[in-house]
């Protein structure tokens, strides 16, 4: 028996080597030479080097002077270990209820305005760090408000941030929420 074992713990343990530690090995040392910022997270620094983000995690800015994100479907606001879509179905009773609670909130706060979909709804991982540019520049009277600047420059700093479908179709257009949020911070700083 011994004799027809050997062959297989051999195998387990080549492919073990192998599978499990050099090619791992191998892909981040290509990933680290060739793509050294998206293989560290895409994080994002401050002018003193702090790390402030991710360029593909959401963050929460609940701060009226603040760009707001989409929801969050995992867990504790934007928790990347929590990375998760709700699994709620379109028919899920308690899904449409938040979406319901949700909306009328803010239609509430933007005058009845209409609510782009991306308002309501999380996105599948619930990391998302981007959201359309229409709820972008809904949020931009709050902003101008808050911040005591113009409208039109809030307006034009979102505009300016709208990044478009990758290669001209696909996807759709998008603003990053933590890029403009760190824009309005160095150009209309709030005091105190």
């Amino acid at each position: 028996m011994l004799k027809h074992l050997r062959p297989a713990f051999v195998s387990m343990g080549l492919f073990t080597v192998l599978l499990g530690l050099a090619y791992p090995l191998a892909i981040t040392g290509v990933a680290q030479a060739a793509f050294p910022q998206q293989a560290n997270g895409s994080l994002v620094h401050d002018r003193h080097g702090q790390v402030v983000g991710s360029e593909l995690i959401g963050q929460v800015f609940a701060k009226a002077e603040y760009l707001h994100g989409r929801p969050s479907a995992a867990g504790n606001g934007y928790d990347a270990s929590a990375s998760s879509g709700s699994n709620m179905g379109p028919l899920n009773d308690k899904l449409i209820e938040r979406e319901k609670t949700d909306a009328a909130a803010l239609r509430a706060e933007f005058h009845g305005a209409a609510i782009p979909a991306d308002a309501v709804t999380t996105s599948g991982s619930g990391l998302d760090p981007d959201i359309s540019p229409a709820y972008a520049r809904l949020q931009a009277p709050r902003i101008a408000a808050a911040r005591n600047a113009p409208r039109g420059e809030v307006l034009g700093m979102i505009e300016a941030a709208v990044k478009p479908p990758l290669l001209g179709f696909i996807g759709q257009p998008r603003v990053n929420v933590l890029d403009v949020n760190r824009a309005l911070d160095a150009r209309f700083p709030m005091v105190g």
